[in-house]
């Protein structure tokens, strides 16, 4: 496992779209490692493939309850608003309001190929949304109402 570098504001390939993965292999399984080890070590909650440079739809997560692993995630369903406060691995510095849906239906497959539902609300959902839309190109402050004073 390695801690890669998190790409920042600037770097084209956040804005760009990831690609599907087609196959759980050794290289998509060591990506997840190591995007789970540069996640801990920056005090993360969340990181998509595109912040450490690859457009692949691949996300990790883990908001204290333990890591998930997600490959090709969706949002099926999103209900409810809630108003929320956001700050990036890959925006250092900046912290703004916004608004995400109050809980979320993601699917995806797991580490092992295995396709999984996960349901989120609060803050999970806050991260699950924040993650997936790194794998359109889309960051946090497109979607800011009010910065926040660091």
């Amino acid at each position: 496992m390695a801690v890669r570098n998190v790409r920042t504001l600037g770097d084209d390939i956040l804005r760009k779209r990831s690609k599907v993965v087609e196959k759980i292999n050794d290289r998509v399984l060591t990506l997840l490692k190591d995007m789970a080890e540069t996640m801990y070590s920056a005090n993360g909650a969340g990181l998509a493939a595109p912040q450490v440079g690859i457009l692949r739809r691949l996300a990790v997560i883990d908001m204290g309850d333990g890591l998930i692993n997600l490959i090709n995630p969706e949002i099926v369903e999103a209900t409810g608003i809630q108003e929320v406060e956001e700050g990036c691995l890959s925006i250092p510095g900046k912290w703004g309001k916004l608004e995400r849906p109050a809980r979320v239906k993601v699917k995806a497959l797991n580490e092992y190929g295995e396709e999984i539902v996960i349901t989120g609300e609060g803050e999970l959902a806050k991260c699950l949304c924040h993650e997936i839309d790194h794998l359109d190109g889309i960051l946090f402050i497109d979607k800011v109402t009010e910065f926040l004073e660091v």
